[in-house]
């Protein structure tokens, strides 16, 4: 009766475990879509080696980032607006030091194409990756809480990566939303 009772409570407590699964969240980024008001979260990867890139739903805030967040493309490509804002926030944070003036390379690659360090970068979704989450070539990540671990606060957002890959799609012989 003790061995009944016991395998009981065992399959109980698995099937309990069983149905506390992450439904709705991306495996790959550890976050749920639904949380940042979209469809379904793009599988984001890292530059380094290919692996999931966590990324917090949370910081797709803006309606243009959320669009990114569920199709990888960048709807601020060719918004006026959004390219000079991107120039700026190139500038700000150095960009120009190892990419040039216009990101047309200097010590580190040209980002304007058609050839690019990390062919992925012809799309704006990797090229989104790399600036984010950074590369093996030396350059350090740039998103919100990885640039400075220390501080959470610190480092790009979502939507200022976008406007500055706007700025450099700018340059370039490519959207990236093909």
């Amino acid at each position: 009766m003790n061995k009944i009772n016991f395998s009981l409570v065992c399959l109980f407590s698995i099937l309990g475990l069983a149905a506390c699964g992450d439904s709705g969240s991306d495996k790959a980024t550890g976050a749920t879509a639904e949380s940042a008001g979209g469809g379904e979260m793009v599988a984001f990867v890292t530059t380094q080696d290919g692996s999931p890139m966590p990324i917090k739903a949370e910081l797709f805030d803006t309606p243009q980032a959320k669009e990114f967040m569920t199709t990888g493309k960048n709807p601020y490509v060719g918004n006026a607006e959004a390219v000079e804002k991107g120039k700026k926030l190139f500038q700000l944070y150095s960009c120009t030091q190892c990419h040039g003036p216009d990101a047309k390379g200097q010590v580190g690659p040209g980002l304007t194409g058609p050839d690019y360090r990390y062919p992925k970068d012809a799309t704006n979704k990797g090229m989104f990756e790399t600036i984010w989450h950074g590369t093996n070539g030396g350059m350090g990540a740039k998103g919100k809480g990885l640039m400075d671990p220390s501080d959470p606060a610190n480092g790009l957002s979502v939507d200022e990566t976008l406007k500055i890959i706007a700025w450099v799609r700018s340059h370039g012989s490519t959207t990236g939303n093909e």
